[in-house]
């Protein structure tokens, strides 16, 4: 039997059987998509194994001009036969494509030579042939091509480098719809794998592209429009369950919207089937699982009752019938009484699908009420002419500006930068909509309405030539408020979102930015993350800088909600910093091809703020490294693990910086090695360290790496702090140095410095770490890196200072820690404030320090 008959009388039994199955309860839809979906795999493959021999037979094998290797045509299936969920009616979308251009290298005399080119448009055509032909036994699928470069006028089989000119020069938007689900069928690995790196990324682009949604918002007008036309023509074609409102097509928007914003980011959403990318928006808290959870239950009802309307006639139809029996038959089939509770349910179904898919596609912006709109429109047309100054300035004295001509000539110095006078027109006019729409809501907000009006216009003039985030701020109106906002509260954000605006994408979803961190979870996603993109070190590093600046920006927006205290924030922000330093050494050991073992005997320990979990916004890492491994390439090795760390954790990429790294705290400071052996640092420790190194010391702990040698640390640690000193000589060495810290930071400005200022935090921090070293022979619970506050209240429980007034003192310093964070949030470097504000507590600080520094000689 001829192979062409042999597949369709195959087809008719695979279809057969999956009908039988389906209307008898015993397969469900995943059965029925991934059964025909496989069968067309099997069929396209094994028809061009046959048809490529007989064309070689013929014309010879086609080799590549520039590898001189055979070539094999890629059948590319799309749409539905793509993401492996086709319909067992269904048409199959396919695309040919080739390696190389070339020709046919002959076997003998009487082969006529063909391009290849010429030859791969033969063996599609004979493919489609062998597919499509109906004979007496039907056919095997019908076959549209119209999904190929340049369409139906295009040439039926492209080599991979008309692929790639065609989607660098000519690929529109709803092309990269088409290509998300791309799937190969046949070809070489390597093949396949070079064709991916040719269109990946044309449909994922590398930003967060929300310039997709009004894309697919209009594609799917125009989907709608035809669909409108066609019932118009033919009424009996009404209730279309692919293309009609709340259909198929509008599921599938959903998922692919996702896909199209967020995958050239997040691996985990291309992939090609509609029901797993549902799966994964949950997964991500994209959507709510109980909105996933509706759309998967409408998907499968709507794809059931597609396979039902084709089980008729064997046709590619999405309608519902109009004919009372045909309808009454598909609603038994769908295991209702009569046609008219499968209406009802169907129109139940097709209510939810279409009120979240208004809620992702409808245009915000005809959607503002008449008067919002209208004041819109007005700004923007004054915006559009800088004569309009006055106008302008009307309108924001109207809006409560208190200057309202500075922020007149700070608007229109917007309109008129060069940067916006290039942009496309869209641009300037969604731009100007934006501004138009940010101004009343600046003016509602408290504090000062000019800054906060300025920090934003400099963030629009620094995105405005990125479209996607302008689309994004049109998109969701809500993120506009919630950035004015936070634009209002503080200028250190307002600086931080300028730089990486790619976190707008976090104000999106409120719920997400309000959840308390979950530090396992987060810790797993980056090494998974890390583990996905090993080989890349630059993607790796690009990957830390994000996820530390999408955490980071969570815990400030919290922040600025009054959700965190300043403790509960360090706390936060030194977790996050320890996770990132492990995976950074884990990740960087890894590049070095010549390492020994595969985990590193290898240790970070945290100093400095870090090292007392009192980390801040913009704190750099104090930090040294130990290693504890006899092999004699170790120092090396592990001299060679710390520099790249620095140089993962330091280097500008387009993510900016991970950390700043502080190692002047190892042994021998700027001129000691890098890293140093356990055995060398406890030896240093003992016998050769400075005393402001042990005060160093007592906010040291270890932060990441190898375990057994953290566990070392905290011992040498202990130790080191509990030797016995010479009270006075210990106090000449801690006032000496407390002097010289002094002189380093003169103030004179007649404000108070919280940090340098006597009476101030370096005060407090040097009592402290005064009493640990001359106490801690005496109470080795001293030793415990508990932090400042708690250790000033467990010297008076241990009667080494007045109670109350190490109480007190303890509550100054929270305060200063306050008052110092909510400077730094408005941009300022030095945490200066008026001294009469804070003279109470700095007395008391200074009294606590007369009492210890006095009482040291006793």
């Amino acid at each position: 039997m001829p192979l062409p008959r042999a597949m369709r009388r195959l087809r008719n039994l695979v279809v057969c059987t999956l009908i039988e199955r389906d209307l008898g309860g015993q397969a469900d839809l995943h059965e029925v998509l991934t059964a025909i979906s496989g069968f067309a795999d099997f069929a396209v493959a094994t028809l061009l194994d046959a048809l490529h021999a007989e064309m070689c037979a013929a014309h010879g094998t086609p080799v590549g001009r520039d590898s001189g290797e055979p070539q094999q045509m890629i059948v590319l299936g799309m749409g539905k036969l793509g993401g492996y969920e086709l319909n067992v009616s269904s048409d199959i979308d396919l695309i040919f494509v080739y390696p190389e251009d070339g020709e046919t290298r002959l076997d003998d005399a009487s082969q006529r030579q063909l391009s290849n080119h010429e030859f791969f448009i033969r063996l599609g055509k004979k493919l489609i042939g062998a597919l499509s032909e109906i004979a007496e036994d039907g056919y095997v699928f019908r076959v549209d091509m119209a999904l190929r470069p340049n369409g139906n006028s295009g040439p039926l089989a492209a080599s991979f480098g008309m692929v790639e000119e065609y989607l660098l020069v000519q690929g529109r938007e709803w092309e990269r719809y088409a290509w998300v689900k791309a799937r190969a069928m046949t070809g070489r690995e390597q093949d396949i794998a070079a064709l991916e790196q040719i269109f990946k990324p044309f449909v994922y682009r590398r930003y967060l592209d929300y310039g997709a949604i009004e894309a697919m918002r209009n594609m799917h007008g125009q989907i709608r429009a035809e669909v409108k036309r066609q019932e118009a023509r033919h009424p009996g074609r009404a209730n279309n369950v692919k293309l009609g409102r709340g259909g198929i097509r509008e599921i599938e928007f959903l998922a692919q919207v996702f896909q199209l914003i967020r995958g050239g980011r997040d691996p985990d959403l291309r992939d090609r089937s509609t029901r797993v990318t549902l799966d994964t928006l949950a997964d991500k808290n994209l959507l709510t699982r109980a909105e996933v959870d509706e759309l998967q239950q409408a998907y499968v009802f709507l794809r059931n009752l597609e396979h039902r309307l084709q089980y008729l006639d064997d046709a590619q139809t999405h309608s519902i019938p109009s004919n009372p029996d045909d309808q009454l038959t598909v609603a038994k089939m769908m295991g209702y009484a009569d046609a008219e509770s499968l209406l009802a349910e169907l129109d139940r179904q097709r209510a939810k699908v279409a009120a979240q898919f208004d809620a992702m596609f409808a245009d915000k912006a005809g959607e503002q009420p008449d008067a919002q709109a209208d004041a819109v429109a007005q700004v923007q047309a004054v915006l559009a002419d800088p004569e309009n100054a006055e106008a302008i300035e009307a309108h924001l004295a109207g809006l409560g500006f208190t200057d309202p001509a500075g922020a007149a000539r700070r608007v229109l110095g917007l309109s008129q930068s060069p940067r916006l006078q290039s942009l496309p027109e869209i641009s300037r006019a969604r731009l100007a909509a934006l501004v138009a729409s940010a101004l009343p809501i600046v003016a509602e907000n408290d504090g000062d309405r000019n800054a906060t009006l300025g920090r934003l216009l400099d963030f629009l003039e620094a995105i405005a030539r990125r479209a996607s985030y302008l689309a994004l701020l049109t998109e969701f109106p809500q993120t506009l408020d919630r950035l004015v906002r936070m634009m209002g509260a503080s200028d250190w954000t307002a600086k931080y979102l300028t730089r990486h605006p790619i976190l707008l994408d976090e104000l999106l979803d409120l719920r997400h930015l309000d959840m308390a961190p979950d530090w396992p979870a987060f810790a797993q996603e980056v090494q998974r993350r890390l583990d996905d993109a090993e080989g890349d070190t630059e993607q790796q590093m690009n990957i830390l800088r994000d996820l530390h600046h999408a955490q980071l920006f969570r815990l400030l927006a919290q922040d600025l909600e009054g959700k965190l205290t300043v403790e509960k924030l360090a706390d936060h922000l030194s977790a996050l910093a320890d996770i990132l330093v492990d995976a950074t050494v884990r990740a960087a050991w890894k590049t070095i091809a010549t390492r020994h073992r595969e985990v590193p005997r290898f240790a970070v320990i945290a100093y400095g703020k870090l090292g007392g979990k009192e980390l801040g916004y913009a704190s750099d890492l104090d930090v040294i490294f130990l290693y504890d491994d006899d092999d004699q390439e170790a120092p090396a090795l592990y001299a060679k693990l710390a520099q790249r760390f620095i140089t993962w954790m330091t280097s500008h990429t387009p993510a900016g910086i991970l950390f700043d790294i502080d190692i002047a705290l190892r042994p021998d400071g700027a001129s000691g090695l890098l890293v140093s052996r356990v055995s060398a640092f406890e030896k240093y420790q003992l016998n050769s360290a400075w005393v402001w190194e042990h005060q160093a010391l007592t906010r040291a702990r270890f932060c990441a790496g190898d375990a057994e040698i953290g566990t070392r640390f905290e011992a040498i640690r202990e130790a080191v702090l509990r030797q016995q000193r010479d009270p006075v000589k210990l106090r000449e060495e801690v006032l000496a140095m407390r002097r010289r810290m002094h002189e380093a930071h003169p103030n004179r400005s007649g404000l108070f410095d919280l940090k340098h200022d006597a009476g101030g935090m370096i005060d407090i921090e040097f009592i402290v770490q005064f009493l640990v070293l001359r106490e801690s022979a005496r109470h080795p619970q001293l030793t415990a890196d508990i932090g400042n506050i708690a250790l000033l209240r467990l010297f008076g429980q241990l009667g080494l200072v007045d109670g109350a007034l190490g109480e007190q003192v303890a509550n100054a310093y929270r305060r200063f820690r306050r008052l110092q964070h909510q400077i730094r949030l408005q941009g300022s470097d030095r945490a200066r404030v008026e001294a009469a504000s804070v003279a109470e507590d700095g007395e008391r600080v200074r009294r606590l320090w007369a009492e210890v520094f006095g009482l040291a000689e006793d």
